[in-house]
């Protein structure tokens, strides 16, 4: 007796340090979904400005209204169906770029994702092309650019924008974007001059401040490239402050990752290239590239062609990209990890339900019945198994009470009792085991993917890739006060928990009195454990429960014999 109530008592404890310490691990490996971020954390500084390093970028340092930035320069337009924005003409900078497709919130009349601003605007977040200044005079990062040709650039016209220099060369650069997010930059110098120059170009993105998304062990945000056959998640930020992160390939990219957001410069695939990424004053953030230089001779001209990438990191365009256009693992973009095997078929299949249905919801609770289905065999084992435990358990009961005073010979009799009525108690967990790298790899769809932002459900669930909202303790919003996020329990997170209860009640009951507490409170435990997580999480764990229950009720009916105890 004594020992039960020490067990108990270590359970209560273990159960508070799951309750409470869940969110400090959660935020460090499983970040929930929050909702959506919508802007790029920045401050008042200005963009990196180092000379000495080339290349490099500058700004003004005064931070102003993002309008009244972009209308002190003079432009050209970017109108595709994706995207719009402006072309800077002042340093040929693309600085100006919204996505169309997506709206920063679920809220009606929510503006659309603002990926790019100027230098001098808040959250100045730019691309920009040049060359390097070795041997060769190009056009100053303040220069202005004489556009030529369209007016707008739209996937059917491209831009073209011309300067010299006192020494004889005339630079150009064509900038043409496809119907997605993906611009090509062709960069040519034409040397008019009486002597050979050396000729490299570069490409960079800069960006104040850092995501607002969070990173994690399963999620990555911040810089990234694809470096040398592999592609490096960059740790974070911090590294880039206390040194530039270098390298040296042939083929690859770099730039930043958000969540859901990507900016990528991306050289010819065929050349060698230097690319580092690093830290200017006040929290400006640069990755850039240079090709080797190439000696131009008087009379030739050279050009260099690279893309740059800005926009959401769709699946199946990341995919194509990278499987049609021969950019090396764009795709990895997105941070699939280590179940990248399981999880691009979930999410394959998951959106080709997706649009054939047109709910994400109910989707996913297709998904849940067809992996049930492909693990009803082996459920139909455990449950058998499960039965053949609860009609153990009378002689179980008597076991332990005839040997209560001797714990070691009570085992080694349980065990025999085991392989006499041919139970084995660990094959009800397999089911559970295979569970866990699906509702892993589900988790990392639903948090990873664009395709599963802002999708709504039923009712008030707006975004299946959020917590539920609507929690009974400001009666569903109807007190003026927001709960804190520990206790902010919503519907769907208590529909779990009831499920999870229910399922519980048909499994054997456990005949240690400590383990009767354990199962009567785990439910209620995990349900606040998962109340952060993204409600199609918990409609998928939801669907999933109904089913066994349903499940296990069909068994019983069909073997009436398995669930009645057996006697002595």
């Amino acid at each position: 007796m004594k020992d039960d109530k020490q067990n108990f008592v270590l359970f209560a404890v273990i159960a508070a340090l799951i309750l409470f310490g869940w969110p400090l691990i959660q935020g460090k490996f499983f970040p929930t979904a929050n909702p959506p971020v919508t802007k790029i954390e920045g401050g008042k500084t200005k963009a990196i400005a180092n000379p000495a390093a080339d290349p490099a970028a500058d700004g003004a340092a005064a931070i102003g209204d993002r309008n009244a930035v972009i209308a002190s320069t003079p432009r050209i337009r970017i109108e595709t169906p994706r995207v719009s924005g402006s072309i800077n003409l002042k340093g040929a900078r693309i600085d100006d770029l919204v996505l169309k497709g997506y709206d920063e919130t679920v809220a009606k009349n929510s503006p659309p994702i603002r990926l790019l601003s100027p230098a001098g605007a808040p959250d100045a977040y730019f691309a920009s092309f040049g060359w390097r200044a070795q041997g060769l005079t190009p056009p100053a990062a303040d220069a202005v650019w004489t556009p030529s040709g369209a007016t707008t650039l739209t996937p059917t016209t491209p831009v073209t924008l011309d300067a010299t220099n006192a020494t004889g060369q005339r630079f150009r650069i064509q900038i043409a974007v496809d119907q997605d997010y993906m611009f090509t930059v062709r960069q040519t110098v034409l040397n008019a001059g009486t002597a050979p120059v050396p000729v490299a170009t570069y490409g960079l993105v800069n960006r104040v401040g850092i995501s607002k998304d969070p990173s994690s062990m399963t999620i990555h945000v911040g810089p990234m490239s694809v470096d040398n056959g592999g592609a490096h998640y960059r740790p974070n930020y911090k590294d880039i402050d206390e040194a530039a992160q270098k390298f040296t390939t042939t083929g690859g990219w770099l730039g930043f990752t958000d969540k859901y957001w990507l900016t990528a410069i991306i050289p010819d695939q065929g050349q060698a290239f230097d690319g580092q990424f690093r830290a200017g004053a006040n929290k400006a953030y640069q990755a850039d590239y240079a090709l080797q230089p190439k000696q131009v001779a008087p009379g030739q001209a050279i050009t260099q062609t690279s893309r740059f990438f800005a926009g959401a990191k769709e699946v199946r365009l990341l995919d194509r990209y990278t499987d049609q256009q021969g950019v090396a693992k764009l795709d990895y973009a997105i941070d699939w990890g280590w179940f990248r095997i399981v999880e691009k078929p979930i999410f394959y299949y998951l959106d080709w339900l997706f649009r054939m249905i047109g709910n994400f919801g109910v989707a996913i609770i297709l998904l849940t019945v067809t992996i049930r289905g492909l693990l009803f065999p082996i459920a139909q084992r455990q449950f058998k198994s499960m039965a053949a435990m609860r009609a153990v358990q009378p002689k179980m009961k008597l076991l332990q009470e005839k040997y209560k005073d001797d714990k070691v010979r009570m085992q080694q009799e349980v065990m025999a009792l085991y392989k006499t009525e041919g139970v084995n108690p660990l094959a009800g967990c397999a089911p559970t085991l295979l569970q866990i790298p699906i509702m892993y790899a589900l988790y990392k769809v639903l948090m990873l993917t664009i395709e599963m932002r802002h999708q709504p459900f039923v009712a008030w669930i707006k975004d299946l890739s959020a917590p539920d909202p609507l929690t009974p303790l400001n009666l569903f919003g109807l007190l003026p006060f927001t709960p804190p996020h520990m206790i902010a329990i919503g519907v769907v997170p208590i529909i779990l928990g009831i499920s999870m209860y229910f399922q519980f009640k048909l499994n054997p009951t456990p005949m240690d009195d400590t383990q009767k507490q354990v199962f009567k409170l785990l439910p209620w435990v995990l349900m606040f454990v998962m109340a952060p997580f993204a409600v199609g999480l918990q409609v998928y764990w939801i669907t999933s429960n109904c089913l066994t229950i349903i499940q296990q009720k069909l068994l019983y009916a069909r073997h009436p014999g398995l669930k009645v105890p057996v006697t002595k």
